[in-house]
């Protein structure tokens, strides 16, 4: 087991349970509250201040402008959530660009892998059509002034296959296990 220093073990103990917590949250009410995001967002920097100096903030500013970045976008398009997006900005501060850029990655393939498993224990189990019925955007609520309905937000988080924050603790739990040794 590699020797840890305080910065590493404050980290591992900070990332782990906040993203414990979200997941807790996300799988519970399918959201993540802003009072769980936005002090945890603040602690971040001032962990990487403390501990890191102006070379941690700097590290944690490309990390928050990768997580957030790539989750802001896809909100804005419609694949995911504000809490979605909050978690990853908070969770990049703590972990600086390249475990973030890890984290990315491994729960991308963390959730392709669990859709694709999600799609075939459907067709498998006889009930692709219902699956897709409930999993597919079906724009069935509101109104819009064309005459085209919309659904509501509670609709579209009806949809989702999975919390995103489940895969997102997964993911950093792995990276920070590999990256153990190697923590600053």
């Amino acid at each position: 087991m590699p020797e840890l220093n305080a910065a590493s073990i404050v980290l591992v103990i900070a990332a782990s349970l906040f993203t414990a917590a979200a997941a807790v949250w996300d799988v519970r009410q399918r959201r993540i509250p802003n009072k769980l995001t936005l002090p945890v967002f603040a602690l971040g920097w001032i962990y990487q201040g403390v501990f890191h100096g102006w070379d941690g903030l700097a590290d944690a500013g490309l990390g928050f402008l990768l997580g957030f970045g790539i989750l802001f976008v896809l909100w804005v398009i419609g694949g995911g959530g504000g809490g979605d997006v909050k978690l990853m900005g908070a969770l990049s501060v703590w972990l600086g660009f390249h475990m973030t850029l890890l984290v990315v990655i491994a729960s991308t393939v963390i959730v392709l892998l669990s859709t694709f498993g999600f799609i075939v224990v459907s067709v498998f189990s006889g009930s692709f059509r219902k699956t897709a019925q409930k999993h597919l955007a079906t724009g069935k609520d509101r109104t819009k002034r064309d005459g085209k309905k919309r659904e509501t937000s509670e609709e579209k988080q009806g949809r989702r296959v999975m919390a995103y924050a489940v895969p997102v603790a997964l993911a950093t739990w792995m990276v920070l296990i590999w990256k153990l040794p190697t923590l600053p």
